[in-house]
């Protein structure tokens, strides 16, 4: 259940649910364009896939001997939020020490991750434009930081 594809996929048939004791979360704010929220959740996700080691899992297979790469290990929850949850989210994870992966509208305009990180620290944390943020933390932590979010429709 690692996220590995077994050479019987009737072998995991039947076999109790996987339960992580952290959560994965993806929060966009709510008036993004399609376009964008593909986009920052895209960019999110690598921050938070490469955050700890053992959080993606093995490559895949298909019968025919293919492979594919890695995915996350554990399940990610897509949710909307207005700007100022989506600021609020980002304080309580820093009251919590809960590093989190952001995504700000300057990113938008931005063409590499040189000028990425710069657009970033030009503002400080409170005039942060965030659009998106990225978390992955203990699951009661990472519930009480996304208070007041939906799941994306």
């Amino acid at each position: 259940m690692d996220g590995t594809l077994t050479e019987d996929p009737a072998a995991t048939a039947g076999a109790a649910p996987v339960r992580f004791d952290t959560k994965v979360v993806v929060l966009l704010r709510e008036d993004l364009l399609p376009w964008q929220e593909l986009n920052v959740t895209a960019f999110l996700m690598s921050g938070i896939a490469t955050s700890v080691p053992d959080l993606v899992g093995e490559p895949y297979r298909d019968r025919d001997g293919n492979a594919y790469l890695p995915m996350l290990r554990q399940p990610v929850v897509v949710m909307t939020a207005s700007p100022e949850t989506l600021a609020a989210a980002r304080s309580r994870a820093a009251s919590r020490e809960v590093t989190i992966a952001i995504y700000t509208k300057e990113l938008f305009s931005t063409g590499h991750d040189a000028a990425n990180r710069a657009a970033v620290a030009a503002v400080d944390a409170d005039s942060l434009d965030l659009v998106g943020i990225g978390i992955r933390g203990p699951k009661n932590a990472v519930d009480r930081i996304i208070k007041g979010a939906r799941m994306h429709a």
